[in-house]
């Protein structure tokens, strides 16, 4: 067994401990990063409803694709699962010995019946007054709906949908799915496509220019 699975399994066991300690409202997730389409190798707790196999979530996914090796923790931020509780959640980044990230440590806690009653532990349920840089974050149970929300937000930035966009629109759809990280996750290509109603040679097509203007941008 080499370094990187006995540091998984350690985690698995810290994700065990830790929602024994803080009970049912608590969940703990393990991921690897070596398939992002289906990280989730391990958790503990039932909050969110995801299952092992699960993809990477949309967040982690864009600090990723923006940091990658030096991406910093993320603590204490608000998000919500799809049944609507909010949830506190933190993620720790794991490296291996050469520093490289391999995977993630992802702590939520729903903190919903808390916020209901009057000043309960508010130093346990404490969330950033500060606005927070980390907007949302989607606990997707499929790589496709991980892309979705993705896409989803690029849409609404640009204020169109992929069918009534012009070319040059299109293009900078694709711009913000690869500064998102979307296209990190294997197979998105062809969902993209199939839900910009274009070909996936075309999706090819405007990633080569996107790419070949950061690397001119960068140098």
């Amino acid at each position: 067994m080499d370094e990187n699975q006995l540091l998984f399994n350690n985690l698995k066991r810290t994700a065990d401990v830790i929602v024994e300690t803080f009970g049912r409202n608590c969940e703990v997730a393990v991921h690897n990063f070596d398939n992002l389409r289906k990280s989730l190798i391990y958790i503990a707790g039932t909050l969110t409803k995801r299952k092992p196999g699960a993809p990477i979530t949309d967040l982690v996914l864009k600090e990723l694709r923006k940091h990658g090796d030096d991406v910093q923790n993320m603590c204490n931020y608000r998000t919500s699962s799809k049944g609507g509780r909010i949830v506190k959640s933190s993620t720790n980044f794991i490296r291996d010995a050469k520093g490289k990230v391999i995977g993630a440590l992802c702590i939520n806690f729903d903190v919903t019946d808390f916020l209901n009653s009057i000043s309960m532990v508010e130093d346990l349920i404490k969330v950033e007054e500060k606005k927070s840089p980390y907007k949302t974050e989607t606990f997707a149970s499929s790589p496709q709906e991980t892309i979705s929300s993705l896409l989803e937000e690029g849409i609404a930035q640009i204020g169109k949908q992929p069918p009534t966009m012009a070319t040059e629109e299109r293009l900078e759809l694709i711009t913000i799915l690869e500064s998102k990280g979307a296209f990190l996750i294997k197979g998105s290509v062809d969902f993209v496509a199939a839900s910009m109603g274009i070909s996936k040679y075309t999706v090819y097509n405007y990633l080569k220019k996107v790419r070949l203007n950061h690397s001119l941008n960068v140098t």
